[in-house]
């Protein structure tokens, strides 16, 4: 599931707790719901061993670190949760059996099951193992409630660059400041002031809402009924981790009128449409995160959701300089109240909802049938560990299992996750609906097609 909030939200309330956004309140209603079906991870593969203890002295960076926060509740029905610094964690998980080269994505996702618990501030864990070949594998893995990607590179950039300088872990100079206060005494009119600002902004956000009622998004397809291929009952969508040159990339891009961005938009509307997904001629809605964070933000999840339409044609390449323009457009319309769609202003609304309403709604919700995440040149902020520099470095979100009808009923698709360094595009593709993407081995066949339509060269995890 996506989760968008326009540009106007704020996360502190007038006594400056730091208030959770809606859509932090939404992850964490839907966590009673779907308990880490959807976390953020970051991965590593190092050729040199790392060492245990290295990975412990990183976990008490994180510990005392900017995704170290539990979710308090209110007095109030209407008062908003607030963030609170976490005073545990769970351990970090090291394995001292080598894993075989050709299992390290298996590795990767068997590290993406963790319980967490939002409210004890459970909510990351980081893990690590030799591989046969002398090298080493590590992960951070983090539930979307208490960060987006933007949330969990501060963390890192944050961490990283304290472990570094040898600094000790201190949540006081550290990017763990910026968490919150610990409610006092003055709790009781603290809530009581934040539940009527919340009602203000609920008649705020009705009133935006009626005058955006003509604003229209992208319409997703329907999920097509057929075929339907046998599955056991809990089934695990499969995943991908391509690398490619960004010269290449790069070079592919501009050839047929596009931008790195655009490039990704036209593989993924090509892979979605090669499964069977959509038929030729369908407008695929894509959903692209935006990030709105800015410097020493406290939220945990601040980012906005730009939907725009791509047409699919059988046999025929993605019209590049039709992507550039329909982002061009939907990054103008988002900046102006009057072109963001009503449900976006009525998010004070939805924090009002209690959990049950919550839930019956999300039981018929959909999710993105297209969902491109670019977080650029992102790795080489982050690819050195303690003196390591990492030979791959990877941001995604984790698809983790679930009931196979789930994901027939939500009706996902595929997402992709794309970053960068100087040298090399990172790549990790999601096929979520089990009767087009069945397999990995499935998977990764449509998307070597795919790649051959654009004369990319692959190098295939």
């Amino acid at each position: 599931m996506t989760v968008t909030s326009p540009a106007v939200t704020v996360a502190a309330g007038p006594t400056g707790l730091n208030r959770i956004t809606a859509d932090d309140d939404l992850f964490f209603k839907l966590h009673s719901l779907y308990p880490n079906a959807l976390v953020n991870q970051l991965a590593y593969r190092f050729d040199t061993p790392v060492d245990r203890e290295l990975l412990a002295r990183w976990h008490a960076h994180l510990a005392t670190g900017f995704i170290a926060r539990r979710v308090r509740t209110t007095r109030f029905p209407i008062a908003r949760p607030h963030w609170e610094p976490a005073t545990e964690s769970l351990p970090l998980r090291w394995s001292d059996a080598p894993v075989p080269e050709d299992e390290v994505l298996d590795w990767f996702l068997a590290q993406a099951a963790v319980e967490f618990d939002p409210e004890r501030g459970l909510v990351w864990q980081l893990a690590g193992a030799p591989t046969e070949s002398g090298g080493t594998v590590v992960t951070l893995v983090a539930s979307h409630v208490v960060c987006d990607g933007g949330g969990m590179m501060h963390a890192i950039v944050d961490s990283l660059d304290r472990l570094a300088r040898g600094e000790r872990p201190d949540r006081a100079t550290s990017a763990g400041r910026l968490v919150g206060p610990v409610a006092g005494a003055g709790r009781f009119a603290a809530d009581l002031a934040d539940a009527r600002g919340q009602l203000r902004a609920v008649a705020r956000g009705i009133k935006a809402a009626r005058r955006a009622g003509g604003v229209r998004e992208p319409a997703r397809n329907p999920r097509p009924a057929q075929p339907r291929l046998p599955h056991a009952d809990t089934w695990q969508a499969p995943d991908a981790i391509v690398q490619l040159d960004l010269a290449e990339w790069e070079r592919v891009a501009a050839a047929h009128g596009g931008t790195t961005n655009g490039l990704l938009i036209g593989v993924a509307v090509g892979l979605l449409g090669r499964s069977g997904r959509i038929a030729d001629g369908a407008e695929v809605r894509v959903d692209i995160p935006h990030s709105l964070r800015e410097a020493d933000d406290p939220r945990a999840n601040a980012t906005t959701g730009l939907p725009i339409g791509v047409i699919y044609r059988d046999g025929v390449r993605t019209d590049l300089p039709a992507v550039r323009a329909a982002l061009k457009a939907a990054g103008l319309a988002y900046r102006d109240p009057a072109t963001i769609p009503a449900i976006q202003h009525l998010q004070p609304v939805q924090m009002l909802l209690p959990k049950a309403v919550l839930h019956r709604f999300a039981r018929t919700a959909k999710a993105p049938e297209c969902l491109c995440t670019n977080m650029g040149r992102t790795a080489q902020n982050i690819a050195v560990l303690g003196g390591h520099r990492a030979r791959a470095v990877i941001m995604r979100p984790v698809v983790n299992p679930g009931p196979v009808e789930l994901f027939r009923q939500v009706e996902v698709g595929v997402n992709l996750a794309f970053s960068c360094d100087d040298d090399t595009v990172t790549l990790v593709v999601t096929g979520a609906d089990p009767d087009r993407f069945p397999s990995r081995a499935a998977l990764r066949e449509l998307l070597a097609a795919e790649f051959a339509e654009w004369a990319l060269t692959p190098r295939f995890w």
